[in-house]
């Protein structure tokens, strides 16, 4: 059975986020499986698994969602453009979850977002094409989204007016949904726990040794420096771009397995009204977009080919001028492999579809485990929560917020977000702003320290809070947070987790 189990719907907290005691379970017990990456992927295998009643440690060698997986799109969407490549049974599946995501699993994160594909006279579709495109989409999601049509040039002006009105014949009107990716990835991380999984992040795993045929050992190095070993009876590879370097850990035959793809996004102030995301067709494959987010107008994507280290990827000058790139036709599919130790790699996906992925890993891994029943119904992360709802609720007292803030609160932590106010109930300096211009407040810094494994300042600036993504992230905002993450929690804030 699950260890420290709580049941999820819980704003769970304890002091499994201690470095030392999570390196004194490591070092102590015997897993059933040992999930490295702390991506997406990685934690869902770990929640999933440990929903299962397995006994799981995710090892991840820097912070949650420190790299691909909060450099996504923020969409979760059921990918139109998949439906123009012929893959119904993806955008069918992703339709799915999409809504398994927004109603059941994370509720508070994942939110709609309507989107308008202008059509104009010089554009790659016409509007009976695109008409056909829209009933097809709406079709695989069931028409449960609102109307999916195309619309005369006043009323898609109207639902986005920014568009441009020289030569548009029409707009194709879809809905998908966005989420805040790495408070995502964070907030799984946060359900594994809660069912009894240890997350170890700064936990770099430096070698896996292979014993009668079976991986069966992890070698890490702990965030205090020390070398571990991890017993298991089962190891998943979720490390996103480094797949194959751990592949050769076990194998130092192992060859190539994925291509990898740099994507960039640009961050935009705006101060008009995008009440609609708005999806531009360059050709019959190709389509750039602009997502409102947070305030912000993201615009994008590139997607090229990349060849390196990908901890060394950066934007440059030419991704400023190029929307899409030749991997652009690439099916964002995962793939299931297996080592010589037994050691279970898996590559690709999308993210809307990372519990689709999860759910495919542990299946496969059921037959070693004795894991004979495996629950595929969507379930509530653990801070799963109407955001409304909750919202409501820290309108009133002890926490009396104010409504804006309130609402900040609930979509970012859900049924955490009274917990995470309650630190303000012993120091109401917690309620002020990190920078005048954000909504964050210092509370979530110190929240995100004790039940967020939040270690350093990048990890609540970039990942834990929008600061970086609204370029408020200056030298004394990033000096507040370090001192603020020396902060102890305080007692009402413990009591009320």
């Amino acid at each position: 059975m699950a260890r420290n189990y709580k049941p999820e719907g819980s704003a769970w907290y304890n002091g499994s986020v201690d470095a030392d005691a999570t390196a004194e379970t490591l070092r102590s017990e015997s897993f059933d499986l040992v999930v490295i990456g702390g991506g997406i992927i990685g934690t869902g295998v770990a929640w999933i698994a440990a929903r299962a009643g397995l006994r799981v440690a995710l090892c991840e060698r820097d912070d949650l969602a420190a790299w691909t997986s909060s450099a996504s799109s923020k969409l979760i969407h059921g990918g139109l453009r998949y439906l123009r490549m012929g893959d119904v049974k993806l955008v069918r599946e992703a339709h799915t979850e999409r809504r398994a995501l927004a109603r059941v699993v994370a509720p508070h994160l994942v939110r709609p977002l309507r989107f308008v594909m202008p059509l104009r006279a010089d554009g790659p579709y016409g509007p009976v094409l695109i008409g056909a495109g829209m009933v097809a989409y709406g079709a695989l999601s069931g028409f449960r989204d609102g109307p999916t049509l195309v619309v005369a040039p006043p009323r898609a002006h109207a639902l986005a007016p920014a568009l441009r009105t020289d030569g548009l014949r029409a707009g194709g009107v879809y809905h998908d949904h966005q989420t805040d990716d790495a408070r995502l990835v964070v907030a799984v991380a946060r359900a594994a726990a809660a069912c009894g999984a240890t997350i170890a992040t700064r936990c770099e795993v430096i070698g896996l040794d292979v014993r009668n045929g079976r991986t069966s050992r992890v070698e890490v190095r702990s965030a205090a420096g020390e070398g571990i070993t991890i017993r298991t009876r089962a190891v998943v590879n979720a490390t996103g771009p480094w797949v194959d370097s751990l592949r050769r850990l076990e194998d130092a035959r192992a060859g190539t397995s994925i291509q990898l793809s740099k994507g960039a996004h640009l961050v935009l102030e705006t101060d008009e009204r995008w009440p609609s995301a708005v999806t531009v067709p360059l050709d019959r494959v190709r389509v750039s977009f602009a997502l409102p987010y947070n305030g912000m107008l993201v615009l994008g994507t590139t997607d090229e080919p990349y060849e390196g280290d990908p901890a060394a990827v950066l934007p440059n000058a030419a991704d400023q001028e190029r929307i899409l790139g030749d991997t652009a036709s690439t099916r964002r599919e995962s793939v299931l492999s297996r080592g010589p130790g037994g050691m279970l790699s898996v590559a690709g996906g999308k993210y809307t579809t990372f519990r689709r992925i999860a759910l495919d890993v542990v299946r496969a891994l059921a037959p070693e485990l004795g894991l004979h029943a495996l629950d595929e119904h969507p379930a509530p992360l653990a801070d799963a929560a109407d955001p409304d709802t909750m919202a409501a609720l820290l309108c009133t007292r002890p926490y009396a917020l104010d409504p804006e803030l309130a609402l900040h609160l609930a979509r970012l932590y859900g049924a955490a977000a009274p917990a995470v106010a309650s630190l303000a109930l012993d120091d109401a300096s917690l309620l002020e702003p990190l920078h005048s211009a954000s909504p964050d407040i210092g509370a979530q810094v110190v929240w995100a320290r004790h039940a967020e494994w939040a270690t350093e300042v990048d990890d609540v600036v970039r990942r834990r809070t929008s600061l970086v993504f609204r370029g408020h992230d200056d030298a004394d905002v990033r000096a507040r947070v370090a001192t603020l993450l020396e902060r102890p929690m305080p007692p009402a804030a413990r009591a009320a987790a």
